[in-house]
Protein backbone atom coordinates (compact mmCIF):
# COMPACT_ATOMS: atom_id res chain seq x y z
CA UNK A 1 0.00 0.00 0.00
CA UNK A 2 3.14 2.28 -0.10
CA UNK A 3 2.79 2.76 3.26
CA UNK A 4 3.99 2.08 6.86
CA UNK A 5 1.95 0.51 8.77
CA UNK A 6 3.92 0.21 12.77
CA UNK A 7 2.19 -2.02 14.97
CA UNK A 8 3.11 -1.63 18.48
CA UNK A 9 2.48 -5.30 19.82
CA UNK A 10 0.78 -5.59 23.12
CA UNK A 11 0.32 -7.46 26.04
CA UNK A 12 -0.37 -11.68 26.50
CA UNK A 13 -0.02 -14.74 28.34
CA UNK A 14 -0.46 -17.61 25.33
CA UNK A 15 1.57 -17.81 22.13
CA UNK A 16 3.27 -20.64 20.24
CA UNK A 17 5.95 -22.33 21.82
CA UNK A 18 9.59 -21.25 21.00
CA UNK A 19 11.95 -23.37 19.27
CA UNK A 20 15.15 -22.79 20.97
CA UNK A 21 18.14 -22.15 18.38
CA UNK A 22 16.14 -24.04 15.45
CA UNK A 23 13.77 -21.95 13.80
CA UNK A 24 9.90 -23.58 13.30
CA UNK A 25 10.01 -27.10 14.75
CA UNK A 26 6.33 -27.68 15.29
CA UNK A 27 5.26 -24.68 13.91
CA UNK A 28 1.55 -24.23 13.86
CA UNK A 29 1.10 -25.35 17.64
CA UNK A 30 -0.10 -23.76 20.50
CA UNK A 31 1.58 -23.27 24.14
CA UNK A 32 2.99 -20.85 26.15
CA UNK A 33 6.49 -19.07 26.21
CA UNK A 34 9.33 -19.69 28.37
CA UNK A 35 10.17 -15.83 27.95
CA UNK A 36 8.21 -12.30 27.60
CA UNK A 37 9.26 -11.24 24.20
CA UNK A 38 10.85 -7.83 23.59
CA UNK A 39 12.33 -6.35 19.94
CA UNK A 40 11.56 -4.75 16.70
CA UNK A 41 10.63 -7.01 13.36
CA UNK A 42 10.90 -4.97 10.23
CA UNK A 43 8.95 -6.45 7.81
CA UNK A 44 8.74 -4.62 3.63
CA UNK A 45 7.76 -5.42 0.10
CA UNK A 46 4.50 -6.38 -1.14
CA UNK A 47 1.17 -4.38 -1.14
CA UNK A 48 -0.15 -7.53 -1.78
CA UNK A 49 1.30 -9.44 0.91
CA UNK A 50 1.22 -6.69 2.93
CA UNK A 51 -2.50 -7.00 4.60
CA UNK A 52 -1.75 -10.69 5.51
CA UNK A 53 1.64 -9.27 7.54
CA UNK A 54 -0.31 -6.53 9.15
CA UNK A 55 -3.38 -9.24 10.16
CA UNK A 56 -0.86 -11.33 11.83
CA UNK A 57 1.17 -8.74 13.47
CA UNK A 58 -2.26 -7.27 14.77
CA UNK A 59 -3.01 -10.87 16.11
CA UNK A 60 0.66 -11.10 17.57
CA UNK A 61 0.32 -7.91 19.46
CA UNK A 62 -2.57 -9.20 21.20
CA UNK A 63 -0.57 -12.17 22.96
CA UNK A 64 3.01 -10.78 23.40
CA UNK A 65 4.12 -7.54 25.55
CA UNK A 66 7.41 -5.85 24.14
CA UNK A 67 7.82 -6.60 20.26
CA UNK A 68 7.24 -3.44 17.73
CA UNK A 69 6.31 -4.68 14.35
CA UNK A 70 6.78 -2.59 11.49
CA UNK A 71 4.94 -3.73 8.68
CA UNK A 72 5.23 -1.70 5.25
CA UNK A 73 4.57 -2.14 1.04
CA UNK A 74 6.45 0.05 -1.41
CA UNK A 75 6.79 -3.21 -3.89
CA UNK A 76 8.18 -6.68 -4.37
CA UNK A 77 11.17 -5.46 -5.82
CA UNK A 78 11.86 -2.75 -3.46
CA UNK A 79 11.53 -5.30 -0.72
CA UNK A 80 13.90 -7.59 -2.14
CA UNK A 81 16.62 -4.85 -2.26
CA UNK A 82 16.27 -3.88 1.47
CA UNK A 83 16.12 -7.73 2.68
CA UNK A 84 19.06 -8.56 0.58
CA UNK A 85 20.80 -5.58 1.91
CA UNK A 86 20.22 -6.74 5.38
CA UNK A 87 17.80 -4.47 6.00
CA UNK A 88 14.40 -6.03 6.97
CA UNK A 89 13.84 -9.03 8.75
CA UNK A 90 11.12 -10.57 6.18
CA UNK A 91 10.61 -9.52 2.78
CA UNK A 92 6.53 -9.72 1.40
CA UNK A 93 7.05 -11.10 -1.95
CA UNK A 94 3.91 -11.66 -4.82
CA UNK A 95 6.62 -12.98 -6.83
CA UNK A 96 9.62 -15.26 -6.34
CA UNK A 97 12.70 -13.94 -5.74
CA UNK A 98 14.55 -13.26 -9.11
CA UNK A 99 17.94 -14.23 -10.07
CA UNK A 100 19.78 -10.86 -9.49
CA UNK A 101 17.89 -10.31 -6.29
CA UNK A 102 19.30 -13.83 -5.26
CA UNK A 103 23.23 -12.94 -6.27
CA UNK A 104 22.52 -9.90 -4.04
CA UNK A 105 21.49 -11.84 -1.22
CA UNK A 106 24.51 -13.95 -2.09
CA UNK A 107 26.88 -10.89 -2.06
CA UNK A 108 25.87 -9.46 1.46
CA UNK A 109 25.88 -13.34 2.83
CA UNK A 110 22.34 -13.32 3.17
CA UNK A 111 20.74 -16.88 3.94
CA UNK A 112 16.84 -17.08 3.78
CA UNK A 113 13.72 -19.43 3.72
CA UNK A 114 10.85 -19.05 1.24
CA UNK A 115 7.71 -19.74 2.51
CA UNK A 116 4.32 -19.41 0.34
CA UNK A 117 1.46 -18.30 2.34
CA UNK A 118 -1.46 -17.42 0.11
CA UNK A 119 -3.00 -17.54 -3.17
CA UNK A 120 -4.11 -14.73 -5.36
CA UNK A 121 -5.16 -13.69 -8.82
CA UNK A 122 -4.41 -10.97 -10.36
CA UNK A 123 -7.65 -8.98 -11.42
CA UNK A 124 -7.67 -7.06 -14.41
CA UNK A 125 -10.78 -4.40 -13.51
CA UNK A 126 -12.28 -1.55 -15.41
CA UNK A 127 -15.36 0.83 -14.27
CA UNK A 128 -18.76 -1.06 -13.91
CA UNK A 129 -19.79 1.13 -16.69
CA UNK A 130 -17.91 -0.18 -19.23
CA UNK A 131 -20.35 -2.38 -20.78
CA UNK A 132 -18.15 -2.96 -23.89
CA UNK A 133 -15.48 -4.69 -22.32
CA UNK A 134 -16.33 -8.04 -20.07
CA UNK A 135 -13.70 -10.70 -21.59
CA UNK A 136 -9.75 -10.01 -22.54
CA UNK A 137 -7.25 -12.45 -24.29
CA UNK A 138 -3.74 -12.90 -23.53
CA UNK A 139 -3.74 -10.91 -26.70
CA UNK A 140 -5.88 -8.49 -26.16
CA UNK A 141 -3.80 -7.61 -22.56
CA UNK A 142 -0.69 -7.73 -25.02
CA UNK A 143 -2.09 -5.10 -27.33
CA UNK A 144 -3.38 -2.70 -24.46
CA UNK A 145 -0.49 -2.51 -22.26
CA UNK A 146 2.03 -4.75 -23.90
CA UNK A 147 5.59 -3.10 -25.10
CA UNK A 148 3.98 -2.71 -28.74
CA UNK A 149 0.66 -0.56 -27.50
CA UNK A 150 3.09 2.75 -26.02
CA UNK A 151 0.68 5.51 -27.65
CA UNK A 152 -2.35 3.77 -28.17
CA UNK A 153 -4.84 6.44 -26.63
CA UNK A 154 -8.65 4.79 -27.36
CA UNK A 155 -9.28 1.39 -26.43
CA UNK A 156 -9.87 1.15 -30.33
CA UNK A 157 -5.98 1.74 -31.10
CA UNK A 158 -5.20 -1.59 -30.17
CA UNK A 159 -7.48 -3.93 -32.42
CA UNK A 160 -5.09 -4.26 -35.52
CA UNK A 161 -2.44 -5.04 -33.24
CA UNK A 162 -4.79 -7.39 -31.17
CA UNK A 163 -6.43 -9.08 -34.31
CA UNK A 164 -2.44 -9.76 -34.80
CA UNK A 165 -1.43 -11.54 -31.26
CA UNK A 166 -4.86 -13.46 -31.73
CA UNK A 167 -6.91 -10.76 -29.31
CA UNK A 168 -10.25 -9.32 -30.18
CA UNK A 169 -10.65 -6.43 -32.75
CA UNK A 170 -13.43 -4.71 -31.48
CA UNK A 171 -12.66 -2.48 -28.09
CA UNK A 172 -14.62 0.60 -27.59
CA UNK A 173 -14.16 4.51 -29.06
CA UNK A 174 -13.40 5.25 -25.62
CA UNK A 175 -10.21 6.65 -24.10
CA UNK A 176 -8.05 4.09 -22.77
CA UNK A 177 -6.80 5.34 -18.78
CA UNK A 178 -4.38 3.34 -17.47
CA UNK A 179 -3.75 3.16 -13.55
CA UNK A 180 -1.67 -0.22 -12.76
CA UNK A 181 1.46 -0.94 -11.23
CA UNK A 182 4.66 -0.57 -11.91
CA UNK A 183 8.32 -1.78 -12.32
CA UNK A 184 8.33 -1.67 -8.30
CA UNK A 185 5.80 -4.33 -7.95
CA UNK A 186 5.78 -8.18 -7.83
CA UNK A 187 2.49 -7.82 -9.51
CA UNK A 188 3.78 -5.91 -12.11
CA UNK A 189 6.24 -8.78 -13.17
CA UNK A 190 3.46 -11.44 -12.96
CA UNK A 191 0.88 -9.82 -14.52
CA UNK A 192 3.62 -9.62 -17.32
CA UNK A 193 4.82 -13.30 -17.27
CA UNK A 194 1.10 -15.19 -16.41
CA UNK A 195 -0.23 -12.80 -19.26
CA UNK A 196 2.63 -14.25 -21.98
CA UNK A 197 4.18 -11.08 -23.08
CA UNK A 198 7.33 -12.30 -23.16
CA UNK A 199 6.74 -15.53 -26.06
CA UNK A 200 4.35 -12.76 -27.43
CA UNK A 201 6.70 -10.47 -28.23
CA UNK A 202 9.78 -12.61 -28.83
CA UNK A 203 7.20 -14.00 -31.48
CA UNK A 204 7.08 -11.31 -33.19
CA UNK A 205 11.25 -10.11 -33.29
CA UNK A 206 11.25 -8.09 -29.83
CA UNK A 207 14.18 -9.01 -27.10
CA UNK A 208 13.55 -10.81 -24.50
CA UNK A 209 13.85 -7.78 -22.25
CA UNK A 210 12.06 -5.74 -25.04
CA UNK A 211 8.72 -8.07 -24.76
CA UNK A 212 8.91 -8.47 -20.90
CA UNK A 213 7.96 -5.45 -20.52
CA UNK A 214 4.82 -3.13 -20.44
CA UNK A 215 4.12 0.33 -22.17
CA UNK A 216 6.01 2.93 -20.55
CA UNK A 217 2.88 5.56 -20.42
CA UNK A 218 0.51 4.95 -18.42
CA UNK A 219 -0.30 6.62 -14.60
CA UNK A 220 1.74 3.76 -12.55
CA UNK A 221 1.29 3.32 -8.52
CA UNK A 222 2.54 1.16 -5.75
CA UNK A 223 -0.32 1.93 -3.83
CA UNK A 224 -3.32 -0.62 -4.66
CA UNK A 225 -5.89 2.12 -3.41
CA UNK A 226 -5.08 4.50 -5.80
CA UNK A 227 -5.27 2.08 -8.54
CA UNK A 228 -8.70 0.97 -7.69
CA UNK A 229 -9.48 5.02 -7.48
CA UNK A 230 -7.96 5.35 -11.21
CA UNK A 231 -10.22 2.92 -12.21
CA UNK A 232 -13.35 4.78 -9.99
CA UNK A 233 -12.43 7.54 -11.96
CA UNK A 234 -13.04 6.73 -15.65
CA UNK A 235 -15.66 5.41 -16.86
CA UNK A 236 -12.99 3.24 -19.42
CA UNK A 237 -10.29 2.97 -17.27
CA UNK A 238 -8.05 -0.44 -17.21
CA UNK A 239 -5.74 -1.71 -14.30
CA UNK A 240 -5.37 -4.54 -12.28
CA UNK A 241 -4.22 -5.18 -8.59
CA UNK A 242 -4.48 -8.40 -6.32
CA UNK A 243 -7.84 -10.76 -5.63
CA UNK A 244 -8.27 -8.93 -2.40
CA UNK A 245 -8.30 -5.49 -3.13
CA UNK A 246 -10.61 -5.77 -5.88
CA UNK A 247 -12.90 -8.46 -4.05
CA UNK A 248 -12.89 -5.25 -1.28
CA UNK A 249 -13.76 -2.75 -3.63
CA UNK A 250 -16.27 -4.87 -5.65
CA UNK A 251 -19.28 -2.44 -5.43
CA UNK A 252 -16.37 0.27 -6.90
CA UNK A 253 -14.73 -1.80 -9.71
CA UNK A 254 -15.64 -4.64 -12.59
CA UNK A 255 -13.88 -7.48 -12.92
CA UNK A 256 -13.05 -8.61 -16.48
CA UNK A 257 -12.56 -12.06 -16.97
CA UNK A 258 -9.58 -13.99 -18.83
CA UNK A 259 -9.54 -16.31 -21.63
CA UNK A 260 -5.87 -17.73 -21.38
CA UNK A 261 -7.23 -20.32 -24.09
CA UNK A 262 -9.63 -22.79 -22.25
CA UNK A 263 -12.69 -19.28 -22.57
CA UNK A 264 -13.71 -16.29 -20.42
CA UNK A 265 -12.95 -17.21 -16.58
CA UNK A 266 -13.81 -14.86 -13.61
CA UNK A 267 -11.49 -14.35 -10.70
CA UNK A 268 -12.94 -16.53 -8.01
CA UNK A 269 -12.10 -18.11 -5.14
CA UNK A 270 -12.83 -21.22 -6.78
CA UNK A 271 -10.94 -20.74 -9.61
CA UNK A 272 -7.70 -19.16 -8.16
CA UNK A 273 -7.71 -21.97 -6.09
CA UNK A 274 -8.19 -24.65 -8.22
CA UNK A 275 -5.47 -22.45 -11.17
CA UNK A 276 -8.11 -22.43 -13.88
CA UNK A 277 -7.93 -18.74 -13.38
CA UNK A 278 -5.25 -17.83 -15.89
CA UNK A 279 -3.80 -15.39 -13.58
CA UNK A 280 -3.67 -17.39 -10.51
CA UNK A 281 -0.39 -16.46 -8.57
CA UNK A 282 1.12 -17.71 -5.08
CA UNK A 283 2.39 -15.35 -2.18
CA UNK A 284 5.46 -15.36 0.04
CA UNK A 285 7.37 -14.50 2.58
CA UNK A 286 10.98 -14.54 2.97
CA UNK A 287 12.54 -14.52 6.22
CA UNK A 288 16.27 -13.96 6.82
CA UNK A 289 17.70 -16.82 8.97
CA UNK A 290 20.32 -15.55 10.56
CA UNK A 291 18.42 -12.96 12.03
CA UNK A 292 15.71 -15.56 12.66
CA UNK A 293 18.84 -17.72 15.10
CA UNK A 294 19.18 -14.30 17.41
CA UNK A 295 15.89 -13.10 17.52
CA UNK A 296 13.09 -15.07 19.86
CA UNK A 297 10.51 -12.60 18.68
CA UNK A 298 10.89 -12.71 15.26
CA UNK A 299 10.64 -16.72 15.42
CA UNK A 300 7.41 -16.75 17.07
CA UNK A 301 6.58 -14.28 14.60
CA UNK A 302 6.88 -16.61 12.20
CA UNK A 303 5.60 -19.54 13.87
CA UNK A 304 2.45 -17.71 14.40
CA UNK A 305 2.34 -16.46 10.43
CA UNK A 306 1.94 -20.07 9.76
CA UNK A 307 0.08 -21.62 12.59
CA UNK A 308 -3.42 -22.21 11.82
CA UNK A 309 -4.19 -19.00 13.06
CA UNK A 310 -2.31 -16.88 10.55
CA UNK A 311 -3.78 -18.92 7.74
CA UNK A 312 -7.22 -18.11 8.96
CA UNK A 313 -5.76 -14.35 8.35
CA UNK A 314 -5.49 -15.14 4.68
CA UNK A 315 -8.89 -15.30 4.15
CA UNK A 316 -9.77 -12.80 6.41
CA UNK A 317 -8.01 -10.05 4.40
CA UNK A 318 -9.35 -11.25 0.91
CA UNK A 319 -6.60 -13.95 -0.85
CA UNK A 320 -7.11 -17.86 -1.00
CA UNK A 321 -5.73 -20.61 1.22
CA UNK A 322 -3.42 -22.89 -0.18
CA UNK A 323 -4.29 -26.44 -0.36
CA UNK A 324 -3.96 -28.68 2.83
CA UNK A 325 -0.82 -30.24 1.42
CA UNK A 326 0.66 -26.84 0.35
CA UNK A 327 0.54 -25.63 4.09
CA UNK A 328 2.20 -28.49 5.45
CA UNK A 329 5.28 -28.02 3.33
CA UNK A 330 5.67 -24.32 4.13
CA UNK A 331 5.31 -25.74 7.80
CA UNK A 332 8.30 -28.47 6.73
CA UNK A 333 10.24 -25.49 5.09
CA UNK A 334 10.10 -23.12 8.23
CA UNK A 335 10.73 -26.52 10.55
CA UNK A 336 14.05 -26.88 8.59
CA UNK A 337 15.10 -23.50 7.87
Amino acid sequence: MGKRSRIAVVAGLTTLVLLGAACGDDAGTDGEMPMELSGDIFVSGSSTVEPISVRNAEKFSSENPGVNIAVEGPGTGDGFELFCNGETDISDASRPIDEEEVALCEENGIEFTELEVALDGITVMTNPTNDAVTCLTTGDLYALVGPESQGFDNWSDADDLAKEVGGNDSFPDAPLDITAPGEESGTYDAFIELAGFEDIGVERGLSQDEAATTRPDYQSSPNDNVIIQGMEGSDSSFGWVGFAYFENNAEAVKAIEIDGGDGCIAPTRETISDGSYPLSRSLFIYVNNAKAAESDALRAYVDFYVSDEGFVSVTEVGYVDLPADRIQATRDAWASA
